[in-house]
């Protein structure tokens, strides 16, 4: 019997290696399938071979959740496990996605687990998703299973896009009025200043002010946009790192109105994922893992896995919650209660639920209070603009009067 080399990686994420007895090299790929490890390389005997690439583009979410539901449907009509990826494979329009679920399909007709078939797409398929796939598997739910998370897909969808409502219009409306400052800064401003100094006489304060604004502007351009480029690039990698991550998202969570906004979504979020978890039969350690790396804000990861470390050390989930002065406390009151009755993921059900219509609410008032806000910042830039190129005019038409 051959021996075969092997490198992998486990679900947690560490990388393995070892030798292994196997009669060929697909024997070998199942036996370290079932120990749960995905293979990046095996040779046998000094021979090389070299696996197909994994396919790794990722994948909206709503085309996730659109296959999701019709792959429960199909189950629980009564198709074959592998004749229902074979028909979502052939008519999904996305190649990428297509090309996944194709690649899913071979391997489960290989003899994997569709769970440990789809964690070698992670970018398609996260932690989450596979998890609740591999409980369904052993349960015998998969058709149920997978409605649910079509269920939690959908309102994570919706969750995500009123954020990101909120934040276009006010996003969109500052861009736009930098740009229209900048062009009258850069290019009308100058035409005043040389006709004022054309005129004589001193100029008003306020005029001479827009003005040195505007030969700042035409002198220093180039460097003020690279410094600029070069701080969002700054703090983009500085968000990269385990410090900064923490102190921007802290920062976030403390700015006025949208702070309150951010913590009402990482609640709805933690509450939804935990139940959709815990409902589906994930065990609670492992569902407050999952939960911890899917919540969006590095703050509220700490204290999730601050909670699942008391629970492994034989706590509740409501106790250490608490501790973390992080959520609410009518979320530890009502999950407490959730766990004395025994209806843990109802109750995350139930406050998920809440916590969607106050982001609705949320988002409603923030946007009320966004527009007349813009308007009014938009008229006092532009209307100081304007008087400080008309205060001149009006002196000397003064004099002249």
């Amino acid at each position: 019997m051959p021996s075969f080399e092997w490198k992998g990686r486990t679900r947690a994420g560490s990388t393995q290696e070892g030798v292994l007895l196997a009669d060929n090299r697909d024997a070998a790929l199942s036996v370290l399938r079932r120990q749960q490890i995905q293979v990046t390389n095996i040779r046998e005997k000094g021979r090389e071979i070299k696996l197909i690439p994994r396919l790794g583009g990722s994948v909206n979410r709503k085309r996730i959740s659109i296959f999701t539901r019709q792959f429960s449907v199909m189950l629980d009509a009564g198709l074959p496990l592998v004749q229902c990826l074979e028909i979502l494979g052939g008519q999904e329009e996305n190649k990428t996605f297509a090309a996944i679920i194709n690649d899913v399909r071979s391997d489960v007709e290989s003899g994997a687990t569709i769970a440990d078939s789809m964690r070698k797409h992670p970018k398609a398929f996260d932690n989450l998703y596979t998890n609740m796939v591999a409980a369904g598997e052993a349960g015998g739910i998969l058709d149920i299973i997978l409605q649910r998370l079509s269920t939690y897909i959908e309102k994570i969808v919706k969750l995500n896009s009123q954020v990101k409502s909120a934040l276009i219009y006010p996003v969109a409306v500052i861009v736009i009025a930098a740009l229209v400052v900048f062009i009258i800064l850069w290019k009308v401003i100058p035409v005043f200043a040389q006709l004022f100094a054309g005129l004589g006489g001193e100029m008003p304060l306020l005029t001479r002010l827009v003005i040195g604004a505007s030969n700042f502007v035409a002198r220093y351009f180039i460097f003020v946009l690279i410094v600029l480029v070069a701080g969002f690039f700054a703090i983009g990698r500085y968000h990269q790192t385990y410090r900064g991550r923490r102190v921007l998202d802290g920062l976030m969570l403390k700015v006025p109105v949208i702070g309150m906004l951010l913590r009402k979504i990482a609640v709805a979020r933690f509450c939804r994922t935990l139940s959709t978890l815990t409902a589906s039969g994930v065990p609670i350690l492992d569902g407050l893992e999952i939960t911890a790396k899917t919540a969006g804000n590095a703050i509220i990861e700490d204290a999730v896995m601050a909670v699942r470390k008391s629970v492994e050390e034989g706590r509740t989930v409501s106790e250490p919650l608490a501790e973390t002065k992080v959520f609410p406390a009518m979320v530890v009151q009502m999950i407490n209660v959730g766990e004395q009755t025994g209806a843990l993921d109802q109750m995350l059900s139930k406050i998920a639920d809440f916590y969607e219509e106050e982001v609705d609410t949320a988002v409603a008032g923030l946007m009320k209070l966004i527009e007349p806000l813009m308007i009014s910042i938009l008229g006092v830039v532009i209307g100081t603009i304007v008087a400080a190129m008309y205060l001149p005019l009006y002196s000397i038409l003064t004099k002249i009067g």
